[in-house]
């Protein structure tokens, strides 16, 4: 009999216990999950997909960087205004570090949008535009990832420097990249040159940006919005590059090379600002240094030994032809 008592008593603590304990209500447990997924979602966007004030810009500038309309739009104000007198040459420093001949840090301004210079500088074909690349040997794309491409190119290249010249052949990978108006190049396998490798990178200038006044635009699109299509877009362009030899040759020989150097980068730097005077039809086809004058034009500045001089040289001589 006690035995069936106690059996009795827990029975009836358990069931005390369990009446206690909070039911589940299984309609509402069903309404909560299947709305889960959606406010999950959302929640993620709220706190991962909202863009600061930087973030918001670059984003914007990324969507105008891809649309051709935009770039057609910014042609437009460029031809309704083709002119900038930007006298300032390019600015070339070059470093020696150790074992190397030497290090070009080139940077310059282009009257043109960077969607039209980036144009320029990955073109296939634009050895008819740099007039150092005597021909283009191979071409092979190996990533082709719509806005960044991998390529393996291999150039006969044109070098000139005083009286001397000759052509020596540059087998590069080349990564470009539309998104952020990047190229880097390096050379594959060494040969005369132990290492030869550098990059591009374009960066835009808002040329117009008082018609904005007192409204400073912080994104490509405000500032056509702002200048009401008329705000031209220039290109600040950087290049950067290492020269290596296999042999770094002593005094007065590496200064020789070091003069080629820097002198083929000045001419490169020439024709892209040219090449976009042509474009924008400021002087046509008469500001071009055609291959058959190019040999006068080196031969004039073999005395100006100054940057600052031979680009004002070059200036005169395109503005009489104009």
């Amino acid at each position: 009999m006690g035995e069936k008592e106690v059996n009795n008593s827990r029975k009836n603590v358990q069931m005390e216990e369990k009446n206690k304990r909070p039911r589940i209500n299984l309609p509402a447990l069903r309404g909560f999950i299947s709305q889960f997924p959606g406010k999950f979602q959302r929640h993620l966007k709220s706190r991962f997909k909202r863009p600061t004030e930087t973030e918001g810009s670059n984003r914007e500038m990324f969507r105008l960087k891809d649309a051709k309309v935009s770039l057609e739009k910014q042609m437009q104000a460029w031809r309704k205004n083709p002119v900038w007198d930007d006298d300032q040459p390019p600015s070339i420093e070059v470093a020696v570090p150790k074992g190397s001949l030497c290090q070009l840090n080139v940077k310059t301004n282009v009257g043109l949008p960077p969607d039209a210079i980036y144009n320029i500088v990955i073109d296939p074909d634009n050895r008819r535009v740099f007039k150092n690349i005597k021909e283009v040997l191979s071409r092979k794309v190996l990533l082709d990832e719509g806005s960044r491409q991998i390529v393996d190119l291999e150039q006969a290249a044109i070098w000139r420097f005083l009286w001397w010249s000759g052509t020596i052949s540059v087998h590069v990978l080349v990564d470009q990249n539309r998104e952020d108006y990047s190229m880097k190049f390096k050379q594959i396998k060494p040969g005369f040159m132990k290492r030869f490798e550098g990059s591009w990178k374009v960066e835009p200038i808002l040329l117009d940006e008082k018609l904005c006044h007192p409204f400073k635009p912080k994104t490509l699109s405000e500032y056509m919005s702002c200048t009401q299509c008329n705000g031209r877009i220039a290109s600040k362009v950087t290049l950067q590059q290492l020269v290596e030899p296999a042999i770094v040759p002593p005094p007065p020989i590496s200064w020789y090379l070091r003069g080629i150097t820097s002198r083929t980068v000045e001419m490169l730097i020439n024709d892209l600002v040219e090449e976009a005077a042509r474009i924008k039809g400021v002087s046509g086809t008469d500001l071009v240094t055609t291959n058959q004058n190019l040999d006068q034009v080196l031969t004039d500045e073999i005395q100006t030994l100054d940057i600052k001089e031979r680009w004002a040289l070059r200036r005169r001589k395109s503005r009489r032809n104009m």
